[in-house]
């Protein structure tokens, strides 16, 4: 066993005294060690309950004959950390919590892991830290919140924290009171878990289960039930069997289940910032695949799962219609069904007999809501390595779209304006200078485009950025550009009042200029000049590659 190193041979002596300090004794010798991944903190509601998703983990464990040790990884809120300094902090903290747990395994030297992660940075961060040590594991997320209930005029709606977001747009309008938003907020997260829609957390630890890494219910079962716990204990079990077979992440993880990743991403109208994770997590399990892909896919894949922001219902909703298996079974004819799973066993025979509980939940795929995907990639003068939008969320009527646009090199200048009521009906808000290294940290934009849907303009105004969207926007918000802005991409060339063309159904991201305006313009601007110029933003800044490669450090 690899933890022999720390345990085996009289020289081993003093390792054996340490141990026998936190509780090992003479008869964990001879069992495997694992190392239990945890994200618990106080601050973050998706994290909050996770103790007892490690206590499960650690008995399941225990009875499968192992010997289980709990450490930590930091977590970032995005909610808390929106539209303040904190949001600079939040995709940074992927690439630590990847780094963070090389460290603690490679330290300790573990036979295997159990992660458990919830929030958006936490489970690719911990999915990049499974390829890279390539040793036998399981993910095990912490759930979905439930939506939470408001009551209104006698009729009772679903509502979540995007909600609260959109509400202050419309108390900024005037359609609604303070007092209206106060009621909303006291009952829009109604306790633990990741927060309860298609945001980037949900869709991520429902992909965590396409991919092959954890078990069916790991994306949906939610944070509050039993089974979640009954959950969390098998996949202390069964990482012992996963250990006992020797199945690698990177056997696991493949060209294939990366394919049936976005093929369930496209299905779902999942966050954006998949692309971005997703992307990341196939450099770290050394597959290379062009953005172009993802387009390829998306046009196979019919968008069958409208859930909250594009929808009404929520992940909680998905789980009773049959969760993420039955959403695979329905997509069957066109997923990769050998790719391998954690339980040993092809996609194809852990999904077969699953069933749909509710069509008005997940559709069937000769009544799709789209007949492509959910999430599509845009290419042109303005974006050449790339630009992303949640189609799924985009309303028809924006789905092609021009307009003049209107510059702001931070997301404070552009909430500014989106506030002042500057921004007038077909205008194309443009953020730059936000994205992985012109931020830096690549914030995410939830704010403005909150306030706009808020004030009933995400039918009427486009907004593009080199930073992220939360995977609760809505409306034709088109991020990622690569370039960025700080290397001189051609987003950084946009002036006031310049032309954009958006055309989502053909993939088209342009600014009506020739190449060699464009050229002359970069050509014109100053070098570029750092915003943070000391601690780990500054050398995050200095290391970190474009959006379209997934924001990973350089080699």
């Amino acid at each position: 066993m690899r933890s022999d190193v720390i345990k085996k041979g009289i020289e081993r002596a003093p390792h054996r005294a340490l141990l026998r300090a936190v509780g090992c004794s003479s008869v964990d010798w001879s069992k495997p060690f694992i190392g239990v991944i945890n994200s618990f903190n106080d601050i973050v509601p998706g994290h909050i309950h996770l103790q007892s998703i490690a206590s499960a983990v650690k008995e399941g464990v225990r009875e499968g004959g192992g010997v289980p040790f709990e450490g930590n990884t930091i977590a970032v809120c995005d909610g808390i950390a929106m539209n303040h300094e904190g949001m600079k902090y939040s995709l940074p903290s992927r690439e630590i919590i990847a780094d963070s747990v090389e460290i603690f395994v490679q330290a300790h030297a573990f036979d295997g892991l159990v992660f458990i992660p919830n929030c958006d940075k936490v489970i690719p961060g911990m999915l990049m830290a499974a390829l890279r040590l390539n040793l036998p594991g399981i993910f095990i997320s912490g759930g979905p919140m439930l939506a939470g209930r408001l009551v209104k005029n006698g009729q009772e709606r679903a509502v979540d924290l995007n909600s609260v977001f959109l509400a202050v747009g419309e108390a900024v309008k005037g359609s609604i009171s303070e007092e209206e938003v106060a009621e909303l907020e006291e009952v829009a997260c109604p306790g633990c878990g990741s927060c309860s829609g298609m945001f980037t957390a949900n869709t991520m630890n429902c992909l965590t289960e396409a991919l092959g890494m954890a078990l069916p219910g790991n994306g949906t079962i939610p944070a509050t039930q039993a089974r979640r716990i009954q959950l969390a204990y098998e996949a202390g079990r069964q990482v012992m069997e996963v250990l006992a077979r020797n199945m690698l992440p990177r056997d696991i993880v493949t060209r294939d289940s990366i394919y049936n990743a976005f093929a369930v991403d496209m299905a779902l109208g999942g966050s954006t910032n998949s692309v971005l994770h997703l992307t990341a997590i196939a450099h770290e399990a050394g597959i290379s695949f062009p953005l172009s892909w993802i387009n390829e896919i998306s046009q196979s894949i019919p968008y069958i799962c409208k859930l909250s922001p594009a929808g009404d219902y929520h992940i909680e909703d998905l789980d009773m219609a049959g969760g993420i298996p039955a959403l695979m079974q329905e997509l069957s004819s066109l997923l990769k069904l050998e790719a391998n799973t954690v339980l040993g066993r092809p996609l194809g025979e852990v999904i077969a007999g699953q069933r749909v509980k509710s069509r008005e939940v997940i559709r069937s795929l000769s009544n799709p809501y789209s007949a492509t995907g959910g999430v599509s990639m845009l290419f042109g003068n303005l974006a050449p390595d790339g630009a992303v939008v949640k189609r799924a969320a985009v309303a028809p009527e924006m789905l092609v779209h021009e307009g003049p646009a209107r510059v702001f090199d931070s997301e404070e200048e552009a909430t500014a304006a989106i506030m002042a009521s500057k921004i007038k009906v077909g205008d194309v808000v443009v953020i730059r200078y936000e994205g992985p290294k012109g931020g830096p940290g690549m914030r995410e934009m939830l704010t403005p485009t909150s306030l706009l849907s808020g004030m009933g303009m995400d039918k009427e105004v486009a907004l593009i950025t080199d930073g992220r969207f939360s995977g609760a926007t809505r409306g034709a918000a088109i991020g990622h550009v690569s370039p960025e802005a700080a290397e001189r991409g051609p987003i950084a060339a946009i002036r006031e009042g310049d032309i954009i063309k958006i055309d989502i159904p053909n993939n088209i991201l342009e600014i009506k200029l020739s190449q060699e305006e464009i050229k002359k313009r970069l050509a014109s601007l100053p070098s570029f000049e750092p915003k943070i110029k000391a601690g780990y933003l500054s050398r995050y800044a200095d290391k970190v590659t474009s959006a379209s490669t997934g924001a990973v450090f350089a080699d």
